[in-house]
């Protein structure tokens, strides 16, 4: 190609064609509900990342202020690292059986 040439391609459908641009997003909605803490019912789940233990627990439908709160508080309790995303508490290690303890003493409820 010489230099200075542009190459004009066209790849893919044009609008024209019967083609209609998608409005919805399949994206799960986050609930903005806030509930109290004895009509939460927590699910544990425990992931493997870089080949350590993951402690995962939620769904919190708590402001975010309130579950950092919780948090700073059972990281303390529990000796170990963690964060907040997405609803869900995240804990190094494995720390269900304290943590299901520590969390029942602030009226948290579990499914079986």
């Amino acid at each position: 190609m010489a230099k200075g040439k542009k190459l004009d391609l066209f790849i893919g459908a044009d609008f024209d064609d019967g083609w209609v641009e998608v409005q919805n997003s399949r994206k799960t909605d986050v609930s903005q509900e806030i509930l109290e803490a004895s009509q939460h019912f927590l699910v544990f789940k425990k992931e493997k990342r870089r080949g350590k233990t993951l402690t995962l627990v939620g769904e919190f439908h708590l402001p975010k202020s309130d579950a950092t709160v919780i948090l700073t508080l059972l990281k303390k309790k529990l000796g170990c690292g963690g964060s907040y995303k997405n609803e869900w508490m995240e804990f190094q290690g494995e720390v269900q059986e304290r943590l299901r303890e520590l969390l029942k003493a602030q009226g948290f409820r579990f499914k079986r």
